[in-house]
């Protein structure tokens, strides 16, 4: 659809340059966004493209996006912020942590029950950046942040209440924080990227895989997975990830006064709560299939749920220790993210 839109828009700045009166004509801004889901996914249909119409009809159709969905413009999605550096993208949208030791700092909000919902995530994300690690995302321009609604494990047929049960299982991680969480956790964890799960689970080559509600209904995992492992409503996820929405910053110099303005009035604090409240949106209707289809769904008890929290208290110390051996101050920057979180919880 927004192929045809700049099809459309370039066919009529033709017209009126060959008619002479091309000067009647705004000049419009071809901003290629690139990402690396299909055009199916709730990302790129009610976050990606909201987004760029909201530009569009705010710049008088001056900014007109371009989308390039599931990797399009070559490579892979942890090339995806270099692609945005270097211009090959003027805007993308991504998770940061695939490029493994890159984003240290920002990846606390990836360590074990940090999160209990995107909305409230996102804000404590965007602020916690600007404050310490903005340094991390040096040669892009921020646009926004979010985290998703936070990760359940979802299995072909193994039914885990416990440590005990989840013990060897094999599970699929989506990060290397998500994996080291597994791992603490006592299962054996397998990293694959999330289109590459349904076929594991199906052929056995894992048991389960570490993935938000809202992602299982494009995976269609409702239907493969028999049982869900999750956590209560007032606990927090037993893992997130991070995402960011970035510009090339040229592109973003070589745009007018007004445009820039624009494109300022959608970034920052404000537009990383309406991604984190619309990711929040997306995880009712996909539990439903799951209930409507009689899958069984486990939620953690309290005190279940207080042995897992100090089973990957070794996952924060270890990431405390590396952010140390980098000449920062690890403690202090998790305190940070903790009561940022609290901040935007109350």
């Amino acid at each position: 659809m927004h192929q045809l839109k700049v099809f459309l828009m370039l066919v009529v700045t033709a017209f009126l340059f060959v008619t002479g009166r091309a000067d009647a004509a705004p000049k419009v801004v071809i901003l290629k966004v690139a990402h690396f889901l299909p055009t199916s996914s709730n990302p790129h249909q009610k976050l990606i493209v909201p987004w760029c119409d909201k530009i569009n009809k705010e710049s008088g159709g001056q900014l007109l996006c371009q989308i390039y969905p599931s990797m399009q413009l070559g490579g892979t999605p942890a090339q995806l912020l270099d692609q945005a550096r270097d211009g090959v993208a003027d805007i993308i949208w991504t998770v940061p942590t695939y490029q493994a030791g890159r984003f240290t700092k920002t990846e606390v909000f990836e360590l074990p029950f940090m999160i209990k919902s995107s909305e409230k995530g996102s804000q404590a994300l965007w602020d916690y950046i600007q404050k310490n690690s903005l340094d991390e995302f040096k040669g892009v321009k921020l646009i926004f942040n979010h985290v998703h609604d936070g990760s359940q494990l979802h299995f072909g047929s193994k039914s885990v209440k416990s440590l005990e049960d989840l013990k060897g299982l094999k599970v699929r991680a989506p990060t290397r924080i998500g994996s080291k969480t597994l791992a603490a956790l006592g299962a054996v964890p397998v990293q694959m990227p999330a289109p590459a799960v349904p076929e594991s689970i199906a052929k056995a080559v894992v048991d389960g895989a570490s993935i938000p509600w809202e992602v299982t209904t494009s995976l269609k995992l409702q239907e493969i997975c028999k049982t869900t492992t999750e956590t209560a409503p007032h606990h927090a996820k037993h893992s997130n990830t991070i995402f960011a929405f970035v510009m090339n910053p040229a592109k973003y110099n070589s745009l007018t006064p007004e445009l820039k303005k624009v494109i300022d009035n959608n970034s920052g604090l404000a537009v990383s709560k309406w991604a984190g409240t619309t990711v929040d949106g997306w995880t009712a209707s996909a539990r439903k299939i799951a209930v409507d289809r009689h899958n069984t769904i486990n939620v953690l008890t309290d005190a279940e749920y207080k042995r897992w929290e100090a089973a990957t208290g070794s996952v924060d110390d270890a990431w405390v220790k590396e952010v140390d051996a980098k000449g920062g101050n690890g403690k202090a920057l998790l305190n940070d993210a903790k009561a940022l979180l609290i901040k935007y919880q109350d």
